[in-house]
């Protein structure tokens, strides 16, 4: 007997997407096996690491831990959605991926969309961020690499970016 499949519509980076899709698909599993759009990583599977957050409705949501049914009618943006749209095929890194790659904010990468994604909703709440506010800002996404230094350091300077550009 086949899983009953669902038609939904999701809006991916600014591009409506339909699929079909069994309704316990998850989210994460939706945006990687059905779209392709591998910049969301799984690691823990239980919501608990962050890498797997993605923007739904601007706010960081563990796509691990939500259906893809769920999503219809929202917005959703993924690392790969981050550019910017400056006239250029490809759009600029966002103040935030600048920032990481200027503060060296990575080292195996694989937690990196998720700090992304995180941090971009962060600095959206609060664009000047303390030092003890970068860090509470990163808080619930884990790296097994880094020390949290160069990521702290990251949001600082993208927040930094971020005013330049205005």
């Amino acid at each position: 007997m086949s899983e009953e499949l669902h038609e939904v519509r999701l809006s991916v980076n600014g591009v409506v997407h339909e699929l079909r899709v069994p309704a316990r698909r998850l989210l994460s599993d939706a945006l990687r096996h059905d779209l392709g759009l591998t910049g969301t990583h799984v690691g823990c599977e239980h919501g608990v690491c962050g890498a797997c957050t993605v923007l739904v409705d601007r706010r960081p949501m563990r796509s691990c831990l939500m259906f893809a049914v769920s999503a219809v009618g929202s917005e959703i943006t993924t690392v790969e959605g981050l550019t910017e749209q400056d006239g250029s095929p490809e759009g600029r890194l966002g103040p935030v991926q600048q920032a990481f790659a200027e503060c060296h904010g990575l080292q195996c990468g694989f937690c990196t969309p998720g700090f992304l994604t995180t941090i971009t909703a962060g600095l959206r709440d609060n664009p000047d961020p303390s030092e003890d506010e970068a860090r509470e800002m990163v808080a619930g996404n884990l790296c097994r690499c880094t020390g949290y230094v160069n990521i702290v350091k990251s949001v600082l300077r993208a927040s930094e970016i971020a005013r330049e550009r205005r």
